[in-house]
């Protein structure tokens, strides 16, 4: 956790409205930071709807596997999430680690222990030590009150220079509903399927399956277009709860994710997703521009995403724009290599607005002085217009200074 804030952090941070249904406490266990909260214990009333989508890594942690195993049962009493430790790559004492820690959290909070979702974050490759929960639960579970999600998000961060939250209110029947999230993430971030990691909660009364579709769905134009430096996590994890306790005052109960009674909520749903995405790119390690890739005029949304993709996570193009440097070669370069049907001839690149290339060439009205205090702007828009077809994608980057280097140069020191 950094004690300088990124110059991109969002300048207001919303007021989290409680949940009901959800009580939220922190402590410090002791896992690998000394004087700060390493610990998030979010408790959940009986019948919550539970949904989640991981990581695609074939190396992935102990807590992702527990969690997979668990979401079958379609219903959660309580999370526990440290920092400091990613119980990755820990093999069998990962394992019981992971087993210990939902044991103690189930004896917490008095439910089952198939009901405990575990999720980790840290240094990669070092044991996690359960024994540091015990006790540490048992007294979260007493103390535990709905709110304060501001707190939690600080109790999760690692490389992270400010915690991450979003909420949205709208209306679900005759009831208003809430949705509130936090995140935490700042490098080892090219999600594939999740997030960094991420918590959504919500009072509405929505069925596990249909709430593992809209989760499904919203995560594919939201965290998984956003990336740091190109390197999914072995820890991703992005989970939603639903207590639905709104029904007492209204709400309808939904079992399927096409109920045109959603339509307002879903919209709400995944806006909180963009929110918390968004800040994840502009808390990128050593970020000073936030960049918005934006490919259109590819042969498919999915051709147009993989170019994007390539630009986003291109060294030579987050480096150019750490130096603001409009540096269009390497644009093309990205393209280029994306292995998508592309024609340079047909190629438009723009900074900010401003046509650096047209038709495969430098713009005929090409202004370099224009074109450098444009690029000074904290945050960087590149449009990049192929002429093929209507294929079109965006997604979220940020620049790559000297700062990112020093922090993951001395990460585990």
């Amino acid at each position: 956790m950094s004690s300088s804030i990124s110059p991109l952090a969002p300048k207001h941070v919303p007021d989290m409205p409680t949940i009901l249904g959800i009580r939220l406490a922190t402590a410090e266990a002791g896992i690998r930071y000394k004087n700060r909260t390493d610990v998030l214990l979010a408790v959940m009333d009986k019948g919550t709807a539970v949904a989640g989508v991981f990581t695609k890594s074939k190396c992935p942690s102990a807590p992702v596997e527990w969690c997979r195993a668990k979401l079958k049962g379609g219903k959660a009493r309580a999370l526990v999430v440290n920092s400091g430790n990613a119980n990755a790559f820990t093999g069998k004492t990962g394992r019981a680690s992971t087993a210990l820690t939902a044991k103690i959290a189930a004896k917490a909070v008095g439910c089952s222990e198939s009901e405990i979702f575990l999720a980790s974050t840290g240094v990669i490759g070092e044991p996690l030590d359960a024994t540091k929960f015990d006790g540490v639960l048992g007294r979260l579970a007493e103390t535990a009150e709905p709110g304060d999600y501001l707190t939690a998000a600080k109790a999760i961060m690692t490389t992270d220079t400010f915690p991450k939250v979003a909420t949205a209110t709208v209306r679900l029947g005759k009831a208003k509903v809430t949705i509130n999230g936090m995140a935490k993430g700042a490098g080892m971030i090219a999600p594939d399927m999740a997030t960094m990691l991420s918590f959504i909660f919500t009072d509405a009364p929505i069925a596990p399956a249909a709430l593992q579709a809209l989760l499904k769905a919203g995560v594919e134009d939201t965290f998984n277009a956003v990336t740091i430096d190109g390197d999914t996590s072995t820890s991703d994890t992005l989970l939603a709860f639903a207590t639905g306790a709104a029904a007492e005052h209204g709400a309808p109960k939904v079992s399927r994710a096409s109920d045109p009674r959603l339509k307002a909520f879903v919209k709400a749903f995944n806006q909180v997703l963009v929110n918390l995405s968004e800040q994840v790119a502009r808390d990128g390690e050593g970020a000073r521009k936030l960049v918005e890739i934006t490919v259109e005029g590819a042969k498919t949304k999915a051709s147009a995403r993989k170019i994007a993709m390539s630009i986003a996570n291109s060294p030579l193009v987050k480096t150019a724009i750490a130096g603001e440097d409009a540096n269009w070669g390497r644009v093309v370069m990205a393209v280029g290599k994306a292995g998508e049907p592309a024609d340079r001839d047909k190629l438009s690149i723009s900074f900010n607005g401003i046509r650096v290339a047209k038709s495969g060439a430098r713009d005929p009205s090409y202004d370099e002085a224009q074109v450098s205090e444009a690029m000074k702007a904290p945050e960087i828009a590149i449009k990049v217009s192929l002429g093929l077809g209507k294929g079109r994608d965006r997604v979220l980057t940020c620049d790559l200074t000297k700062e990112y280097v020093a922090i993951n140069g001395d990460y585990r020191s």
